[in-house]
């Protein structure tokens, strides 16, 4: 369901742009979701760095809601590569839940992850009540990871400077520097 709920919003995604206000996404229950990258975030995320988005969840209603879970969701949208991503991978928290969330209350949650792979993304964070009578989900947030590069000099010298001497060592007449028997 999560999935559907994602193809349809990525339908719909604009272009990245500067992180927006804290302002909740239109709500048709008492739950309302607003999501902003956390303060001190890096503005351009590279392979290896830590991100983290920050969640605002409202209860705009009249009656408290109860078992409220709410949970992040990670999809690529590279052309091609469109999928969800397994948060698993990226170090991510998933989910958190509270016992009730009473009329005019909110619940602040921090969503950090480590970037493992470039492309780019859109996150979403969704609340629900455990009798299904609330759900709620923020925009879709876009961010571009970009690569970084894997070539360390302290991996590369050893190689470099290795390889030349087992290459010329390979072609030594070894024949001839075996001791003769008499």
């Amino acid at each position: 369901m999560v999935h559907l709920f994602l193809a349809a919003c990525l339908a719909f995604a604009a272009p990245p742009t500067a992180a927006a206000p804290l302002a909740p996404a239109p709500a048709a229950g008492p739950l309302s979701v607003a999501l902003v990258p956390a303060p001190g975030a890096p503005v351009r995320p590279r392979m290896g760095d830590r991100l983290s988005f920050h969640s605002v969840i409202r209860n705009g209603g009249e009656a408290p809601v109860e078992g409220l879970v709410a949970w992040v969701s990670l999809v690529r949208v590279d052309r091609g590569q469109e999928a969800p991503v397994d948060l698993e991978d990226w170090s991510a928290q998933k989910a958190v839940t509270l016992p009730s969330l009473g009329p005019g209350q909110s619940l602040e949650a921090d969503w950090p992850m480590r970037l493992i792979q470039a492309g780019d993304y859109r996150v979403v964070v969704s609340a629900a009540s455990r009798d299904g009578s609330a759900l709620a989900a923020s925009p879709l947030r876009p961010f571009t990871v970009a690569r970084r590069p894997v070539v360390e000099s302290r991996r590369v010298v050893p190689v470099a400077l290795g390889l030349p001497g087992l290459l010329a060592a390979s072609f030594l007449p070894w024949r001839r520097l075996r001791r003769r028997r008499p």
